[in-house]
Protein backbone atom coordinates (compact mmCIF):
# COMPACT_ATOMS: atom_id res chain seq x y z
CA UNK A 1 0.00 0.00 0.00
CA UNK A 2 0.67 3.80 -0.43
CA UNK A 3 2.53 3.41 -4.16
CA UNK A 4 0.57 6.18 -4.92
CA UNK A 5 3.17 8.92 -6.00
CA UNK A 6 2.56 12.71 -6.30
CA UNK A 7 -0.64 13.07 -8.93
CA UNK A 8 -1.06 9.63 -9.65
CA UNK A 9 -3.03 7.01 -7.77
CA UNK A 10 -2.44 3.36 -8.21
CA UNK A 11 -4.39 1.13 -6.27
CA UNK A 12 -7.77 1.68 -3.91
CA UNK A 13 -5.91 2.04 -0.24
CA UNK A 14 -8.66 3.58 1.39
CA UNK A 15 -11.17 0.86 0.83
CA UNK A 16 -8.50 -1.94 1.46
CA UNK A 17 -7.62 -0.70 4.59
CA UNK A 18 -11.24 -1.32 5.75
CA UNK A 19 -10.27 -5.52 4.78
CA UNK A 20 -6.40 -6.08 5.84
CA UNK A 21 -4.87 -6.75 9.25
CA UNK A 22 -1.76 -5.75 7.95
CA UNK A 23 -0.45 -3.40 5.54
CA UNK A 24 2.95 -3.00 3.96
CA UNK A 25 3.60 0.95 3.17
CA UNK A 26 5.98 1.52 0.21
CA UNK A 27 8.69 4.18 1.41
CA UNK A 28 9.26 6.23 -1.28
CA UNK A 29 12.07 4.31 -3.04
CA UNK A 30 9.80 2.06 -5.12
CA UNK A 31 7.01 3.95 -4.77
CA UNK A 32 5.12 6.30 -2.88
CA UNK A 33 6.18 9.99 -1.22
CA UNK A 34 6.39 11.75 2.20
CA UNK A 35 2.38 12.84 2.15
CA UNK A 36 1.21 9.59 0.65
CA UNK A 37 3.18 7.93 3.70
CA UNK A 38 1.60 10.16 5.85
CA UNK A 39 -1.96 9.82 4.62
CA UNK A 40 -1.45 5.75 4.75
CA UNK A 41 -0.09 5.54 8.39
CA UNK A 42 -3.17 7.73 9.26
CA UNK A 43 -5.61 5.46 7.75
CA UNK A 44 -3.77 2.21 9.21
CA UNK A 45 -3.81 3.88 12.90
CA UNK A 46 -7.14 4.80 12.27
CA UNK A 47 -8.10 1.26 11.12
CA UNK A 48 -6.35 -0.20 13.69
CA UNK A 49 -4.03 -2.05 10.97
CA UNK A 50 -0.29 -3.71 11.44
CA UNK A 51 1.75 -0.69 10.57
CA UNK A 52 4.95 -2.41 8.29
CA UNK A 53 7.85 -1.01 6.04
CA UNK A 54 8.10 -1.84 2.40
CA UNK A 55 11.67 -1.16 1.55
CA UNK A 56 12.65 -1.75 -1.80
CA UNK A 57 15.58 -0.76 -4.33
CA UNK A 58 16.01 3.15 -5.51
CA UNK A 59 14.00 2.65 -8.70
CA UNK A 60 10.80 4.35 -9.79
CA UNK A 61 10.94 3.86 -12.84
CA UNK A 62 10.90 0.33 -12.60
CA UNK A 63 8.80 0.24 -9.20
CA UNK A 64 11.88 -1.68 -7.35
CA UNK A 65 11.20 -4.92 -9.75
CA UNK A 66 14.04 -4.40 -11.33
CA UNK A 67 16.96 -6.52 -10.26
CA UNK A 68 19.77 -4.20 -9.26
CA UNK A 69 23.62 -4.62 -7.91
CA UNK A 70 24.13 -2.57 -4.65
CA UNK A 71 27.14 -2.59 -1.66
CA UNK A 72 25.63 -4.40 1.26
CA UNK A 73 26.85 -1.03 2.41
CA UNK A 74 24.49 0.94 0.24
CA UNK A 75 21.74 -1.48 0.66
CA UNK A 76 22.19 -1.29 4.63
CA UNK A 77 22.00 2.17 4.19
CA UNK A 78 19.08 2.53 1.59
CA UNK A 79 16.98 0.04 4.01
CA UNK A 80 17.22 2.03 7.28
CA UNK A 81 16.31 5.63 5.16
CA UNK A 82 13.36 4.25 4.75
CA UNK A 83 12.31 2.13 7.66
CA UNK A 84 13.07 4.70 9.70
CA UNK A 85 11.20 7.08 7.68
CA UNK A 86 7.96 5.22 8.05
CA UNK A 87 8.75 5.20 11.87
CA UNK A 88 9.04 9.08 11.97
CA UNK A 89 5.28 8.82 10.35
CA UNK A 90 3.82 6.09 12.93
CA UNK A 91 5.05 8.12 15.82
CA UNK A 92 3.25 11.63 14.61
CA UNK A 93 0.31 9.06 15.10
CA UNK A 94 0.72 7.48 18.46
CA UNK A 95 1.38 4.17 16.68
CA UNK A 96 5.03 2.01 15.39
CA UNK A 97 6.01 -0.09 12.72
CA UNK A 98 5.78 -3.56 13.85
CA UNK A 99 7.40 -5.43 10.56
CA UNK A 100 9.62 -4.67 7.65
CA UNK A 101 8.61 -6.51 3.61
CA UNK A 102 11.15 -5.74 1.17
CA UNK A 103 9.45 -5.04 -2.02
CA UNK A 104 9.55 -6.44 -5.53
CA UNK A 105 13.38 -7.68 -6.68
CA UNK A 106 14.88 -6.40 -3.61
CA UNK A 107 12.40 -9.13 -1.87
CA UNK A 108 13.12 -12.45 -4.42
CA UNK A 109 17.20 -11.32 -4.43
CA UNK A 110 17.53 -11.24 -0.61
CA UNK A 111 15.81 -14.71 -0.06
CA UNK A 112 18.61 -16.53 -2.35
CA UNK A 113 21.87 -14.03 -2.04
CA UNK A 114 23.36 -14.28 1.72
CA UNK A 115 25.03 -10.78 1.48
CA UNK A 116 21.70 -9.31 0.72
CA UNK A 117 19.90 -11.29 3.69
CA UNK A 118 22.87 -9.99 5.74
CA UNK A 119 22.35 -6.80 4.59
CA UNK A 120 18.43 -7.08 5.39
CA UNK A 121 18.92 -8.74 8.76
CA UNK A 122 21.47 -6.23 9.84
CA UNK A 123 19.32 -3.24 9.60
CA UNK A 124 16.90 -4.78 11.89
CA UNK A 125 19.28 -5.89 14.69
CA UNK A 126 20.85 -2.14 14.42
CA UNK A 127 17.20 -0.51 13.84
CA UNK A 128 15.11 -2.06 15.94
CA UNK A 129 15.05 -5.63 16.88
CA UNK A 130 11.53 -6.55 17.70
CA UNK A 131 10.14 -5.87 14.34
CA UNK A 132 9.11 -8.67 12.24
CA UNK A 133 10.97 -9.75 8.64
CA UNK A 134 8.14 -11.19 6.56
CA UNK A 135 9.80 -13.72 3.59
CA UNK A 136 9.58 -16.84 1.47
CA UNK A 137 9.12 -19.25 3.47
CA UNK A 138 12.52 -21.52 3.46
CA UNK A 139 14.41 -18.65 2.33
CA UNK A 140 18.15 -17.72 2.91
CA UNK A 141 16.78 -14.51 4.14
CA UNK A 142 14.38 -16.26 6.89
CA UNK A 143 16.64 -18.96 7.93
CA UNK A 144 19.45 -16.19 8.28
CA UNK A 145 17.20 -13.80 10.55
CA UNK A 146 16.19 -16.54 12.51
CA UNK A 147 19.60 -17.43 12.96
CA UNK A 148 20.54 -13.48 14.43
CA UNK A 149 17.75 -14.14 16.57
CA UNK A 150 14.73 -11.75 14.71
CA UNK A 151 11.43 -12.92 14.97
CA UNK A 152 9.93 -13.92 11.23
CA UNK A 153 6.79 -14.53 9.40
CA UNK A 154 6.99 -16.65 6.64
CA UNK A 155 4.53 -15.41 3.60
CA UNK A 156 2.45 -16.60 1.34
CA UNK A 157 0.72 -14.57 -1.74
CA UNK A 158 -2.87 -15.05 -2.48
CA UNK A 159 -2.53 -13.49 -6.52
CA UNK A 160 0.87 -14.66 -7.58
CA UNK A 161 1.61 -18.38 -9.03
CA UNK A 162 4.37 -21.01 -7.71
CA UNK A 163 6.54 -22.73 -9.12
CA UNK A 164 7.05 -26.51 -7.84
CA UNK A 165 9.95 -25.75 -5.08
CA UNK A 166 7.75 -23.01 -3.42
CA UNK A 167 9.25 -19.97 -5.25
CA UNK A 168 7.00 -17.41 -6.82
CA UNK A 169 6.55 -17.81 -10.81
CA UNK A 170 8.32 -14.63 -12.24
CA UNK A 171 6.09 -11.86 -13.64
CA UNK A 172 6.89 -11.45 -17.25
CA UNK A 173 5.62 -15.02 -17.37
CA UNK A 174 1.97 -15.80 -18.57
CA UNK A 175 -0.16 -16.83 -15.46
CA UNK A 176 2.06 -15.46 -12.91
CA UNK A 177 -0.60 -13.05 -11.30
CA UNK A 178 -4.10 -14.32 -10.62
CA UNK A 179 -6.69 -11.91 -10.79
CA UNK A 180 -9.91 -14.00 -10.82
CA UNK A 181 -11.85 -13.26 -7.33
CA UNK A 182 -13.29 -16.65 -7.08
CA UNK A 183 -9.97 -18.68 -8.11
CA UNK A 184 -8.19 -16.66 -5.02
CA UNK A 185 -10.28 -16.94 -2.54
CA UNK A 186 -10.22 -20.45 -2.95
CA UNK A 187 -6.38 -20.82 -2.96
CA UNK A 188 -6.38 -18.61 0.42
CA UNK A 189 -8.92 -20.91 1.67
CA UNK A 190 -6.98 -23.99 0.58
CA UNK A 191 -3.98 -22.55 1.74
CA UNK A 192 -5.04 -21.89 5.56
CA UNK A 193 -7.06 -24.94 6.15
CA UNK A 194 -4.49 -27.69 4.50
CA UNK A 195 -1.33 -25.66 4.55
CA UNK A 196 -1.36 -26.71 0.23
CA UNK A 197 -1.36 -24.90 -3.16
CA UNK A 198 -1.29 -25.91 -6.74
CA UNK A 199 1.71 -25.46 -8.17
CA UNK A 200 1.71 -23.69 -12.20
CA UNK A 201 2.29 -27.02 -13.38
CA UNK A 202 -1.00 -28.42 -11.96
CA UNK A 203 1.38 -30.57 -8.70
CA UNK A 204 0.25 -29.73 -5.05
CA UNK A 205 2.79 -28.13 -2.92
CA UNK A 206 2.61 -27.75 1.04
CA UNK A 207 3.58 -24.62 2.40
CA UNK A 208 4.16 -23.08 6.27
CA UNK A 209 3.23 -20.00 6.88
CA UNK A 210 1.90 -17.05 9.35
CA UNK A 211 0.81 -14.35 6.91
CA UNK A 212 -0.92 -13.49 3.46
CA UNK A 213 -0.05 -11.56 0.81
CA UNK A 214 -2.29 -9.37 -1.98
CA UNK A 215 -0.79 -6.97 -3.69
CA UNK A 216 -2.32 -3.68 -3.67
CA UNK A 217 -1.75 -2.82 -7.47
CA UNK A 218 -3.57 -6.14 -8.58
CA UNK A 219 -6.27 -5.81 -10.99
CA UNK A 220 -9.54 -6.70 -8.76
CA UNK A 221 -7.34 -6.36 -5.23
CA UNK A 222 -10.26 -4.88 -3.39
CA UNK A 223 -13.01 -7.50 -5.00
CA UNK A 224 -10.09 -9.90 -3.40
CA UNK A 225 -9.69 -8.66 -0.59
CA UNK A 226 -13.28 -8.74 0.45
CA UNK A 227 -13.99 -12.27 -1.03
CA UNK A 228 -11.16 -13.54 1.26
CA UNK A 229 -12.50 -11.73 4.20
CA UNK A 230 -16.20 -13.19 3.90
CA UNK A 231 -14.29 -17.17 2.62
CA UNK A 232 -12.50 -16.91 5.90
CA UNK A 233 -15.09 -16.05 8.39
CA UNK A 234 -17.23 -18.10 7.12
CA UNK A 235 -14.83 -20.49 8.17
CA UNK A 236 -14.57 -19.21 11.42
CA UNK A 237 -11.14 -18.09 10.70
CA UNK A 238 -10.06 -14.96 12.79
CA UNK A 239 -8.17 -12.29 10.92
CA UNK A 240 -5.83 -10.34 12.97
CA UNK A 241 -2.36 -8.07 12.66
CA UNK A 242 0.90 -10.28 12.15
CA UNK A 243 2.70 -8.99 15.12
CA UNK A 244 -0.19 -10.39 17.83
CA UNK A 245 1.22 -13.96 17.08
CA UNK A 246 4.53 -13.96 15.62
Amino acid sequence: MGESFGRYTLGRDSDLMTLVSSANIACGFHAGDPSVMHSTVRMAAEHGVGIGAHPGFPDLTGFGRRNLTMSAAELRDAIIYQVSALQGFARVFNTSVRHVKPHGALYNMAAEDDTMAHAVVDVLQQLDDSLILFGLPGSVLLNIAQHAGLRVAREVFADRAYTENGRLVPRNQPGAVITDVATVADRVLRMVTERKVTAITGIVIELEFETICLHGDTVGAVECARQITRVLRQEGIAIAPVGTFA
